[in-house]
């Protein structure tokens, strides 16, 4: 009897999870492509500009622990098309703050950023899960990366799409293009993503090599079928916040994110203001670090599973490339001794590509996370990862305030990445998945005090 090939949909849910991340990443990026022009005519000055580039992170942060609960409680689909759907109108309505005063204007266009982090917080940690549940333990880290890598690929392919349409139309019309490429999405992305054991398109011979090899393809499936859940679960909460391992972690995505945060908001800025080019020559040089950093992400999970299946430890397969990663990202600071353009965008690039080797988070986070707490588990990692959304953004922007140059924020930068080294060097340890202990409830120990003095009395 002739054996029954796999099918290969998980890789197909890799690419929906490749293209809604940068969709995500393109539509946070508009307001840095869109930022100088935006900055001219409203009259902005740096510090304000670094405040509404910081809206975003501020909602982002606090709605990753409710999202993270409701992915668990309602699903990856169903949250996530939701997610997709509302962050693209809001980045839409931003193209139309414009209509207003200066100072109407202003608070506008912070609230909307604002929302769009609110929407987005779903984003990752919904992503995180369905790696999870789609992919063995061998192939997160590849998967992992790809996905993450998006991060990259969306301004090699909308900065320069965007600067245009920032010089060609004006900064209002980058912000409609966007969110309504977005909007068609969510669309796509209810038709094409499922469970592993509620896709149409899987066959048993796939569904095994998932499960037998890690997969976690029940995570979703008591969605909606009467599960009972308050809320987040605050002592699972306060167990990760007291382990070690995590704490590392947290530590270094909030420094990597740090990185992440000066390119998707200062970046373009600093090749305008600090290098002398034009808005649409800063799109299109944007983009080459970003190709850089995409190669570099995609290379990263790829050593990383590579290593591990050459019979390497997990914590060595995953720590070598992000610490490799990560000290070549502090070649930024060089950027500060060259005066040379093609030289500067050089450097930007190798850090680029450093940071994205290095940027494995989500794919430790796969191997790390609960199985009770998948979705809240990556919203926790996911806050404290994107504090640096809020932190970075402003800053940088009191640096060039007070400095009058961007060279002590390419310092900054730098140090961030030096951070991270030291807390997966001598913080993080050994990294495997975080077994939570359950505690019984108040009924339960009511129960058990009184089978304990039936049994004494008998």
């Amino acid at each position: 009897m002739q054996k029954t090939k796999p099918t290969h949909v998980r890789y197909l849910i890799l690419l929906m999870l490749f293209l809604v991340t940068t969709i995500n990443y393109a539509d946070r990026a508009t307001i840095a492509i869109a930022g100088s022009s935006l900055q001219k005519s409203l009259g902005i000055d740096a510090v304000t500009l670094g405040y509404i580039f910081s809206a975003f992170g501020w909602a982002y942060v606090a709605g990753q622990i409710p999202g993270g609960w409701l992915l668990d409680r309602f699903g990856s689909k169903k949250v996530y098309a939701l997610s997709i759907f509302t962050w693209s109108l809001f980045t839409v309505l931003q193209g139309y703050v414009g209509e207003f005063g200066l100072s109407t204007a202003i608070v506008a266009l912070f609230m909307l950023r604002f929302l769009v982090g609110l929407a987005e917080a779903p984003s990752f940690p919904g992503n995180a899960r369905i790696v999870a549940a789609w992919f063995p333990t061998s192939e997160r880290g590849t998967a992992s990366a790809i996905f993450n890598s998006a991060q990259y690929f969306a301004t090699v392919l909308f900065a320069p799409i965007m600067g245009w349409i920032v010089f060609t139309f004006g900064w209002q019309h980058v912000f409609v293009v966007m969110g309504g490429v977005g909007i068609v999405f969510s669309l796509i992305w209810l038709k094409i993503i499922h469970s592993p054991r509620n896709h149409p398109m899987i066959n048993k011979a796939e569904l095994d090599h998932i499960a037998n090899n890690g997969g976690m393809v029940d995570m979703d499936n008591d969605q909606g079928k009467g599960k009972k859940s308050g809320g987040p679960k605050w002592d699972y909460v306060k167990q990760l916040l007291t382990n070690r391992m995590m704490l590392g972690i947290y530590l270094a995505q909030y420094c990597i994110n740090g990185i992440t945060y000066f390119f998707l908001t200062w970046f373009p800025v600093y090749l305008v203001q600090e290098r002398g080019m034009t808005i649409l020559k800063a799109g299109f040089i944007a983009s080459l670090p970003a190709i850089c950093g995409f190669v570099g992400g995609v290379l990263g999970g790829v050593i990383s599973d590579w290593l591990l299946r050459r019979g390497n430890s997990l914590t060595f397969s995953r720590k070598v490339p992000i610490i490799g990663g990560l000290l070549l990202s502090t070649s930024i600071v060089t950027c500060n001794y060259v005066d040379i353009e093609w030289v500067v965008v050089g450097f930007m690039a190798l850090a680029f590509f450093g940071k994205g080797v290095g940027a494995l988070g989500w794919a430790v986070m796969s191997d790390a996370s609960p199985k009770q707490i998948a979705g809240l588990s990556g919203g926790l990692f996911n806050m404290f990862g994107n504090i640096a959304s809020i932190t970075t953004p402003i800053v940088i922007g009191y640096i060039i305030s007070s400095t009058g140059s961007f060279k002590w924020a390419l310092v900054f930068v730098g140090a961030n990445a030096l951070v991270a080294v030291i807390s997966y060097v001598f913080i993080v340890g050994e990294i495997k998945r975080v077994e939570l202990k359950d505690t019984p409830t108040q009924g339960d120990s009511l129960a058990s005090e009184a089978s304990e003095l039936s049994q004494a009395k008998s």
